[in-house]
């Protein structure tokens, strides 16, 4: 009798951690102290940690050429958040590989001293959103919620969260969090040729969005700062490349003659962004770098 008894009490034991385990867990703060990056992580059913970034790609402001009213906007946005001024959620787009995302990291290069701090969020995490500004709201420090190549189609959980961190909610924006997310879409929304049959006209020809448009838009038009980026000219591509050799140490001669190599490796890949730039910085300074 003893022995069932023992086994009832074990067998409900393990059916109470795996209930435990399911159920969902207030988000904890993690040691300020550790880094000044995080990435929030789910860790089961409805449970999430923010672990800290050990290794932060270092990147400044100075090293990012040719998109210099782009770096001065967000720059200047940012300056006035750490310094409690009014600041604005910032959205990014446009080509790829444009500096968008580095433009980010490099505003935490800038300002980390001054109490800056970046939380790197999934789109698919987004609707913890709340729950990560309501464990942030009573630091002294000042974050950034960052969500890259953020995009949503239709009927994404994460939509509704971002929409009423941004504005709309009930409660309060947080007033020591933004968000900065960077999007190859303007509207984060697909778009296609049957949402114009929703514009309506009027008699005197005004024509007037239809409500498929007007929720594509109400996204976008709550961050309010949009910057946009445009696709690199041969010249501005060149001088990206010469920018990142010269910081990868290759001498001034090499990288002259350098120019002719980075085209055709711009060309192979169809591009001439800033990444194919310092992707072909960095195989080039492996073979010359002094």
């Amino acid at each position: 009798m003893n022995e069932q008894w023992d086994h009832l009490l074990s067998r409900a034991e393990q059916l109470i951690d795996r209930i435990e385990a399911a159920l969902p867990r207030r988000l904890t703060p993690p040691d300020w102290s550790r880094s000044v990056a995080y990435r929030y992580r789910k860790r089961g059913a409805g449970y999430g940690a923010l672990e800290p970034v050990r290794h932060i790609g270092a990147i400044g402001l100075r090293d990012l050429q040719e998109i210099g009213p782009q770096k001065e906007k967000i720059r200047l946005n940012t300056l006035q958040f750490v310094t409690g001024k009014p600041a604005n959620n910032v959205l990014l787009t446009g080509a790829r590989g444009t500096g968008k995302s580095s433009l980010i990291r490099a505003c935490l290069d800038e300002y980390a001293a001054q109490g800056l701090r970046l939380i790197e969020v999934d789109k698919a995490d987004l609707i913890d959103l709340p729950d990560i500004a309501d464990m942030v709201s009573d630091r002294p420090e000042k974050f950034i919620v960052f969500c890259d190549d953020l995009s949503f189609e239709e009927g994404e959980s994460g939509y509704k969260a971002l929409k009423s961190i941004l504005d709309g909610s009930v409660a309060a924006t947080t007033p020591n969090l933004l968000v900065y997310a960077t999007s190859n879409r303007r509207h984060l929304l697909p778009e296609y040729m049957k949402d114009n049959l929703s514009y309506t006209h009027t008699q005197a020809g005004e024509v007037h969005p239809g409500e498929v448009v007007e929720e594509k838009v109400s996204l976008s038009e709550r961050f309010g700062l949009w910057i946009s980026f445009y696709p690199f000219s041969q010249s501005e591509y060149l001088t990206i490349v010469a920018q990142w050799l010269t910081s990868f140490g290759v001498a001034q001669a090499a990288i002259e003659s350098a120019r002719a190599q980075a085209l055709v490796w711009a060309l192979e890949r169809g591009s001439r962004s800033g990444r194919v730039a310092y992707q072909f910085a960095r195989d080039y300074a492996g073979k010359h770098a002094q």
